[in-house]
């Protein structure tokens, strides 16, 4: 058995391809989404991540505005242009680029984001609006994730999910959402003491704990749905997973690749939540 790769890249595509056509038409109602991106500091990943930001903005005629700080911005300076951005009715969507220099309280930045402009979907308001299963802002990844797994018809209810990772950007908000799809869920991580015992025991297994090639065939339960959220660099650096994928797909049903699988869902699911956010601040 070979399992069945599951291409981000088509179903990111499929996805924009939507995106695109209600932005025109919110445009042709005067409603022009808009997302802001305020990055702190030169990181080049950092840089990278928000260069795509912007030039999928640009692919599906969302509005982008680039906010640059240098890195030794003051904690008050950076809330200050926030609270603007807040108060701004042209824009819909802000988010901070991480991570942001150790002076500045990043919880202080992602709290001060109004609820209702937060796509990152970060905001404890959102969170708890999530957990207690209300419409509201996902964050991306598993968002993504999830869109995947209706995407290819994989059924959740019922299943027994493993989580890898306990992020709060990836991994307590994938557990609860595939909770919500009615999956019977187990949280693993650094301190779990029986793993392998666990991901052989995995309907749908999500690996998010960025060490590369950890899970390998023999971890996995023949079958199981397979998604790695992994991105790392290894020699001539050559992106992988924290799946060993070549070896993990002889065993798998489904299983996503790096790169090309959850990456492309991400920034898909930022400009969906943008164009969210410009329906619900005009009523739409």
């Amino acid at each position: 058995m070979t399992g069945k790769y599951i291409d981000g890249k088509r179903i990111a595509s499929d996805l924009r391809e939507k995106l695109r056509i209600e932005v025109a038409n919110l445009k042709g109602n005067g409603v022009h989404p808009c997302l802001a991106v305020i990055i702190v500091g030169d990181d080049p990943a950092s840089h990278i991540y928000v260069n795509s930001k912007v030039r999928t903005c640009g692919e599906l005629g969302i509005i982008s505005k680039r906010i640059s700080f240098e890195p030794s911005v003051s904690e008050a300076d950076l809330l200050n242009q926030i609270i603007q951005l807040n108060e701004d009715k042209t824009v819909h969507g802000i988010l901070v680029q991480l991570p942001i220099p150790n002076h500045i309280d990043k919880y202080k930045v992602i709290e001060t984001i109004s609820p209702s402009k937060d796509v990152d979907g970060f905001h404890p308001i959102n969170i708890g609006r999530m957990m207690t299963d209300q419409d509201t802002f996902i964050s991306c990844t598993p968002y993504g994730i999830i869109k995947m797994l209706q995407s290819e018809k994989i059924d959740i209810a019922g299943k027994h999910a493993v989580v890898i990772g306990r992020s709060h950007i990836v991994g307590k908000p994938m557990g609860q959402l595939l909770l919500s799809e009615n999956a019977t869920v187990t949280y693993a991580h650094s301190y779990t003491t029986n793993l392998k015992e666990l991901t052989k025991q995995a309907d749908i297994l999500i690996a998010a704990v960025g060490i590369a090639k950890m899970i390998k065939a023999e971890d996995v339960k023949p079958g199981a749905v397979v998604i790695d959220v992994g991105m790392n660099r290894i020699a001539e650096e050559r992106l992988c997973g924290d799946v060993d994928f070549d070896a993990v797909k002889e065993v798998a049903s489904h299983i996503t690749p790096v790169p090309g699988g959850v990456g492309p869902m991400t920034i898909t699911m930022l400009m969906f939540n943008t164009v969210k956010a410009a329906k619900r601040i005009h009523s739409l």
